[in-house]
Formats: C-alpha cells, sequence, structure tokens
C-alpha cells in the first residue's frame, strides 16, 4: 500500500461533514493509525488530527454508528 500523499485536519473535516469538531475528536480517539488517522506535530507542542482519504470514510461509518447507538441509548 502506498503512503498517502495528503490529510486533512480534524478542524476541515468537520466543515466538510458538517460536524461539531469535539464529536469528531471523541470518535476520533477510538480510530487507529491504520484506520487513516494521523497525528500531526507543529511547534510549541500544538497537535492536532488528521485523516487520510481511508480515515475520512471510516470516520464517516462511524459517525453513523456513533450517532445510532446515542439514539437507542439516550441520556435522561
Amino acid at each position: 500500500m502506498a503512503a498517502p500523499s495528503h490529510a486533512l485536519t480534524i478542524a476541515r473535516v468537520a466543515e466538510i461533514l458538517g460536524e461539531d469538531e469535539e464529536l469528531l475528536w471523541d470518535i476520533a480517539m477510538e480510530m487507529e493509525s491504520e484506520d487513516g488517522k494521523l497525528w500531526i506535530h507543529d511547534t510549541g507542542e500544538q497537535e492536532t488530527i488528521a485523516f487520510t482519504d481511508r480515515g475520512l470514510e471510516n470516520l464517516r461509518e462511524l459517525i453513523v454508528e456513533h450517532k445510532r447507538w446515542k439514539a437507542l441509548h439516550p441520556r435522561p
């Protein structure tokens, strides 16, 4: 498998998907590198999550599963 040629930051993915970035952080923390999630490290100890194309597709599926689970298990 070839190395990814680009990745999208979690903020950009939130814009693309029309989802809350905090929700994406929660879901992404359960993903592995093999799922298409990358950590981007910047200066000053700043870091963020980014997604390859594969990661974006996996994230879309996980969002659907997350919302389905939340609908079946509402908080009182």
